[in-house]
C-alpha cells in the first residue's frame, strides 16, 4: 500500500505498537477519576494530548537535528529505547518488591502532561527516525493520524473502566 492510504495505516500501527503502554496509563488515570475524581476527564484528555504533542514535538526537532546524519545510521536510534528497556528490567530484578517505587499519583492537568511525557520518552526515539525519513506531507498526515488515533486511546480507556467486571477484577488486584 502506497500513498496516503499506506503513510495512515503505516502512522496508526506506530502509534499503536509505541502506545501500549500508554494504554494502561490511560486505564490508570480513569480509574483515579472515577474513584476520586481527580484527574477530571477534561485534565485527562487535555494531559494527554499536550503530553503526546510535546513528544511529537521533540521528535520532530530531532529529526530535523539529524539531517546531516545518513539516512542508513538513524535506524540506530532503535537501540535507545532497546536499552532504555533493559536497563529498567534490570533495574526491577534487582529492587527488593517494588522497592524505592512509589505509585504515580496524577491529580491534575500538570500531573498528567509530566506523566504522560515521562511515559511516552521511549517514542521519541522511534517517533524521530520515522519523522527523519518521512516527507513533509507524510508527517503532517501521520500527525494527524497520532491526534485521532489518541482520542481512540482516550475514548478506549474509558470504555474500558466502565466494564463493571473489569473494575471489579482491577479493585482486587489493587489489593
Amino acid at each position: 500500500m502506497t500513498g496516503i492510504g499506506g503513510t495512515i495505516v503505516m502512522a496508526a500501527g506506530m502509534f499503536a505498537a509505541t502506545n501500549i503502554d500508554d494504554a494502561v496509563v490511560l486505564a490508570m488515570f480513569n480509574i483515579a477519576q472515577r474513584s476520586g475524581g481527580a484527574p477530571t476527564r477534561t485534565a485527562i484528555w487535555t494531559g494527554q494530548f499536550i503530553g503526546i504533542g510535546l513528544i511529537v514535538v521533540v521528535a520532530l526537532l530531532a529529526a530535523l537535528g539529524l539531517s546531516f546524519v545518513p539516512l542508513k545510521w538513524v535506524g540506530l536510534l532503535g537501540v535507545i529505547p532497546l536499552a532504555r528497556g533493559i536497563a529498567l528490567l534490570v533495574g526491577a530484578i534487582w529492587s527488593r518488591d517494588g522497592e524505592g517505587i512509589g505509585p504515580v499519583l496524577a491529580t491534575g492537568l500538570g500531573s498528567v502532561i509530566t506523566v504522560t511525557f515521562a511515559n511516552g520518552g521511549d517514542n521519541i526515539a522511534l517517533w524521530t527516525a520515522a519523522f527523519r525519513v518521512m516527507a513533509p506531507a507524510n508527517t503532517v498526515v501521520t500527525i494527524v493520524v497520532f491526534a485521532v488515533a489518541l482520542a481512540v486511546w482516550c475514548t478506549g480507556a474509558e470504555l474500558l473502566i466502565s466494564h463493571h467486571k473489569l473494575v471489579k477484577l482491577l479493585k482486587a488486584a489493587g489489593r
